[in-house]
């Protein structure tokens, strides 16, 4: 039900694909820049009119778009926490963001769902407690629902692989 691959989120054929936005829902660097620049216009556009709705997203919370080119029918896009010394909740708003794209998921009954290692680029979150939240997030929700029967964690780089690996086999 959970597996752990190296490789390319945007080239991950599930129903649903993360991305690790930014409030703005505009598009930036790291995995957002992949997806929106893979995904093509109608990522964007679709982030745009989200925007004009709700003024972007919230740290924690998920809103849902068109995958529009990728072999996925739809992008999660949550926005996880910078990491400020873990002062400032930061873990509790990364398990959020989890919970709520997890959430999101099962309400457009997304079978298959892949995460990226969110928070832990530019945001600086650590990559070990951050996989820990992650993982221990995503069994917590898969439990306790009957829709969503696959969550695969894609980590881009051997680094956040070789930490995943070890708390999944916990």
């Amino acid at each position: 039900m959970i597996e752990l691959i190296k490789g390319d989120i945007t080239k991950i054929a599930v129903d649903a694909i993360v991305n690790a936005a930014n409030s703005s829902l505009l598009g930036g660097g790291g995995v957002d820049g992949a997806i929106h620049r893979d995904g093509g216009p109608a990522i964007l556009e679709d982030c745009r009119k989200i925007r004009a709705r709700q003024g972007g997203c919230k740290t924690g919370e998920a809103v849902i778009t068109t995958a529009g080119n990728l072999p996925a029918q739809y992008v999660i896009h949550t926005v996880g926490p910078v990491w400020q010394n873990g002062q400032q909740g930061e873990k509790e708003l990364l398990r959020q963001a989890y919970y709520n794209s997890l959430k999101l998921a099962a309400k457009n009954n997304v079978l298959s769902i892949s995460f990226p290692n969110i928070s832990t680029g530019i945001y600086g979150f650590p990559k070990g407690q951050a996989a820990s939240i992650a993982i221990q997030t995503v069994r917590e929700f898969i439990t306790k629902q009957a829709i969503i029967q696959r969550v695969i964690f894609v980590c881009f780089d051997e680094e956040n692989h070789a930490v995943y690996q070890p708390i999944l086999e916990e």
